[in-house]
């Protein structure tokens, strides 16, 4: 967790010192604090459109940061994602019956609707 938020502090600064030196105080990066906070709106997917860049490079520049943003979000998303589903609480277990060989989808059944028998659990 540490290295990445180490990694995304350390895009942040790089990208908002280089939109500072490629858009400048004339289209609305006025300073390097500043810079920086239009690449946390952009890497974030949020953007406000207080500030934007005006020159081609800085849009290029941009479009990679937002592309970089969706994997920032998307990459931790999935892991978790992931986590969760492997969860033993996020297991279903269905019941089948062990003289017809039925299954029962529903958690509820207690007796095997073909044949009467008493359902055993399964994983």
């Amino acid at each position: 967790m540490t290295v990445f938020l180490l990694t995304i502090s350390f895009i942040i600064i790089i990208v908002g010192s280089l939109m500072y030196i490629i858009e400048g105080p004339e289209n609305g990066f006025v300073n390097i604090p500043e810079s920086m906070y239009w690449a946390v709106v952009t890497v974030s997917t949020v953007g406000y459109g207080d500030i934007s860049p005006q020159t081609p490079l800085g849009k290029l520049l941009a479009g990679v940061l937002m592309i970089v943003g969706y994997g920032i979000i998307a990459v931790p998303t999935g892991i978790i994602s992931h986590g969760l589903a492997k969860s033993p609480k996020n297991h279903i277990k269905l019941k089948n019956c062990l003289r017809c060989d039925l299954d029962f989808p529903r958690h509820d059944d207690k007796f095997c609707s073909k044949c009467g028998t008493l359902l055993a659990s399964k994983k």
